[in-house]
């Protein structure tokens, strides 16, 4: 038996279901874009064969008639509430970020508690979320708020909203570490040719959910055990937008991480660009132990995770052994004391890295092993260098310019969208920048 202030009337006859999704989604299911499946709330995988495309500038002249339009009016869908709401829920964004406006202009518009059943199925009840749960205080908070929607309007009691509170407030105290979930989401364009405008101009990209996810155990401190590595970093989040909009840059070679943390950005390219080779690189001891429990979890199983990096003869025997597509590897690495010899056994054709730039005091040693690396490969040819900086601090990441500008590293800004799939509630300002060594 529920506790009087948790129980509610059973409602009458059975609960209506959602409304139909909104005709642009459904025109876009009819085009060949798959978006969610609107029963499970799981995205449904992208077509094949689609090849990613810069956004252009301009529009149609003849937006009626033009297939383009409609890409350019999904370049940001709108699915469902629930599916926004599952969006953020799962990988645990701040509350305040959720469509909470939305929901309660629905419910005025329309009192229906099938809708906040719909919204609790796809979220606290959601397969990811049972399995990996975002801590108990975020679910706690979570089902208040929607309880005080429905209470707030003259929907129909939902006994199982209640119940699930009732469920989450048994729980044990809160722990250190909770789950989140990331839905990945490839920029995609099904045919160019066929969609191009009548002027000739091409459309954007079409976000197109491809049926994965990232799931990581993160802490729920910003500073624990010593380190700020044991939580995903916004811009691990915009790397990680970026490569998935460029997946031939990641395809076939291998891929080396500096600063990998607990693995978001590095799980994601696994995932989605189909690397040959992937190395996720720290030094601390407690962020290298979770990063490999994360990439268990994610079903990616390392094949060693060292205390140094291995030599190049050790690394040539790896490399002729039967294993997973890609070959993961994880290893310690000390920008200060790795050798040249220690990164050409590493082999790397691309490095990329996420949030390394914001303690001046780590800026020279980045440096000095980004100069090891231009002599890394037996022909000579440098790895390319992508980092991705959130600026908190100018000062610091001028600094960091001028260090390069001082070592002969030339560099660029690679333009990149100014909003993050990821991001919800808050957008950053996040740099990524290629340097040339």
């Amino acid at each position: 038996m529920l506790p009087h202030s948790l129980r509610s009337a059973r409602a009458a006859g059975p609960w209506r279901p959602l409304a139909a999704w909104p005709a642009l989604w459904g025109a876009a299911a009819e085009s060949g874009h798959r978006g969610f499946d609107p029963r499970s709330g799981v995205p449904r995988s992208g077509p094949r064969g689609a090849v990613p495309l810069r956004p252009p500038g301009g529009s149609c002249s003849s937006p009626a008639a033009c297939p383009a339009e409609l890409c350019r009016a999904m370049a940001e869908p709108r699915p469902g509430l629930p599916l926004r709401f599952q969006r953020r829920f799962l990988a645990a964004r701040p509350l305040r970020s959720l469509p909470w406006p939305e929901l309660e202009q629905s419910l005025r518009t329309a009192p229906d508690s099938a809708l906040l059943a719909d919204i609790l199925h796809k979220t606290i009840l959601h397969p990811l979320c049972v399995k990996y749960p975002p801590s108990a205080k975020y679910r706690r908070c979570f089902l208040t708020e929607l309880i005080k929607k429905l209470e707030s309007t003259a929907a129909e009691p939902l006994d199982e909203l209640y119940e699930t509170l009732a469920d989450v407030l048994k729980e044990e105290e809160e722990s250190t570490h909770c789950y989140k979930n990331y839905l990945l989401v490839l920029l995609l364009i099904v045919n160019s040719q066929s969609l191009a405008c009548a002027d000739g101009s091409l459309p954007p990209c079409v976000p197109q959910p491809s049926g994965d996810c990232v799931s990581l155990c993160e802490s729920t401190a910003l500073i624990s055990g010593g380190t700020t590595g044991l939580l995903t970093w916004e811009a691990a989040l915009h790397l990680a937008q970026w490569a998935l909009q460029n997946p031939s840059l990641f395809r076939g070679r291998t891929v080396l991480e500096l600063g990998s943390g607990i693995g978001f950005t590095g799980i994601a390219i696994c995932k989605s660009c189909q690397p040959r080779t992937f190395i996720f690189s720290d030094c601390h001891p407690r962020v290298l132990r979770q990063l490999g429990e994360n990439l268990q979890l994610n079903g990616l199983t390392p094949e060693g995770v060292t205390c140094s990096i291995q030599t190049e003869s050790q690394g040539q025997e790896l490399e002729g052994q039967n294993c997973q597509t890609p070959k993961v590897v994880v290893a310690e690495l000390d920008w200060g004391s790795v050798t040249e010899k220690q990164l050409l056994a590493l082999r790397a054709d691309i490095v990329i890295a996420a949030d390394v730039v914001y303690d001046p005091e780590i800026i020279l040693a980045l440096i000095g092993m980004l100069q090891k690396l231009s002599t890394s490969r037996a022909d000579r040819k440098a790895p390319e260098v992508f980092i991705a900086s959130t600026i908190r601090n100018p000062d610091t990441y001028q600094l960091f310019q001028a260090e390069l500008d001082k070592a002969g590293i030339r560099w660029q800004v690679i333009p990149a969208h100014s909003s993050c799939y990821f991001l919800y509630d808050e957008q950053p300002d996040v740099t990524i920048l290629q340097l040339f060594i």
